[in-house]
C-alpha cells in the first residue's frame, strides 16, 4: 500500500506527481531495483486515486533519474499509465 491510503484518505483537489525516476534497477544511485512495470503500476494507482478522489485532476512533473535509457523507458511506462 506504501501511503497510499492516507493519500486517498485525504482527498485532494489536485494530485502533484514528482516523477523521479532514480529508483530505477538501471539507475546508478538509487539502488532500489523499481523497474518499468513498477512504475506503471505505482502510475496507474495514482491515476485511479486521481479519478475517485479529484475527478481525475493529476500533474506530473518529471524530476530525477540519471540513467538515461531508465529514465526514458520508465517515463515512457509512466506516461502511458497516465492515459490508459
Amino acid at each position: 500500500s506504501y501511503g497510499l491510503p492516507a493519500v486517498e484518505k485525504f482527498g485532494p483537489d489536485l494530485l502533484i506527481v514528482s516523477a523521479g525516476f532514480d529508483a530505477h534497477e538501471r539507475d546508478p544511485l538509487g539502488q532500489l531495483l523499481l523497474t518499468d512495470e513498477d512504475y506503471a503500476w505505482i502510475t496507474g494507482e495514482l491515476r485511479s486515486i486521481a479519478d475517485s478522489a479529484c475527478q481525475g485532476r493529476i500533474v506530473s512533473l518529471l524530476e530525477g533519474g540519471y540513467d538515461l535509457e531508465a529514465l526514458g523507458t520508465a517515463s515512457a511506462a509512466h506516461v502511458r499509465a497516465l492515459t490508459a
